[in-house]
């Protein structure tokens, strides 16, 4: 992909790779507008969960960006705190949904404690996950680590340290904008990874050390800021070493949920359990636990061939 013009605005929804120029460091920028709106909207979360899982969907989209195959990123945290699950679903069109499942009386009781609690305070002892699926005729990688550090990003960071041995760095930002016809959510994340040295490089952990020291500079609110572009953003953070950004990825909200999916999970059903599913007026129904939309099926429409 050639670079794209200093001039040129950085959209949201879109996942831009950046190459810092004569430096041993790589990276993504994502910004995120409607598609987590959409994503964060479709249920009622509290806040601190609604952030929690803005934090996973830009995660997801900055790991997921990087995949060289058509395929699935998952994702996940599980823990015994207050938030029992949270996922985060991005395949390789730029589709992107997620999920959160929490007890709203712990999640109420936690926020008396905390201005706003992070990872492990909301998801407490549990597991954080990475899943790569590259379809039904090949096998899955799952990468796993313990919940540590207070935001998905310090846990994605110890992720690639131990499942990848690649030195990474995150920043996760979450947050509510208004653009006078309402408040609307928008997240945004920044990753950059280290080039090991070789031969033709020779030692680049000074590079390293002093592309780090730049990147802990960025603020939550400059990765979220509406006035801000990503490429204004990169220029600010990069200008010394100068940036190079490359044509980047499109991203939008959307749930692979139907019809016939949830026909499908409900034929496989014994017919007694399908029984106790029917409601009053005669018919089951199903809500998709990620976009919230409500599917009716007619119980004899189970029974057809």
């Amino acid at each position: 992909m050639g670079p794209m013009s200093e001039l040129t605005p950085i959209p949201d929804d879109l996942v831009a790779v950046f190459q810092i120029e004569g430096e041993p460091v790589r990276g993504r920028l994502a910004r995120l507008g409607p598609s987590v709106d959409e994503v964060l909207r479709a249920h009622d979360y509290p806040e601190v969960v609604a952030n929690l899982l803005g934090e996973a969907c830009a995660l997801a989209a900055l790991v997921g960006s990087n995949l060289k195959f058509d395929g699935r990123l998952l994702v996940e945290a599980r823990g015994d705190g207050p938030v029992r699950y949270v996922v985060a679903d991005y395949d390789t069109t730029g589709a992107l949904r997620g999920y959160c499942r929490f007890d709203p009386d712990e999640v109420a009781q936690l926020q008396t404690g905390f201005k706003r609690p992070g990872a492990k305070a909301l998801l407490g002892e549990g597991v954080f996950l990475m899943t790569v699926d590259q379809g039904p005729d090949m096998d899955r990688y799952q990468g796993v680590t313990a919940i540590e550090g207070e935001t998905l990003a310090l846990c994605a960071e110890q992720y690639f340290a131990q499942s990848e041995q690649t030195p990474t760095r995150i920043r996760l930002a979450v947050g509510q904008a208004d653009d006078g016809q309402g408040a609307h959510w928008r997240a945004g994340g920044v990753l950059i990874q280290y080039i090991p040295e070789d031969d033709a490089r020779g030692s680049t952990e000074e590079a390293w050390t002093r592309t780090q020291a730049l990147f802990e500079t960025v603020g939550e609110d400059e990765l979220i800021d509406t006035r801000l572009s990503s490429d204004q953003l990169l220029f600010r953070l990069f200008h010394e070493d100068g940036v190079r950004v490359f044509e980047g990825k499109p991203l939008r909200a959307f749930c692979r949920c139907s019809q016939d999916r949830i026909e499908t999970v409900l034929k496989s059903f014994p017919p007694e359990d399908r029984a106790g599913m029917v409601e009053d007026d005669g018919q089951i129904r199903v809500t998709c636990e990620f976009c919230s939309r409500v599917y009716e099926i007619a119980p004899g429409a189970l029974e057809a061939a």
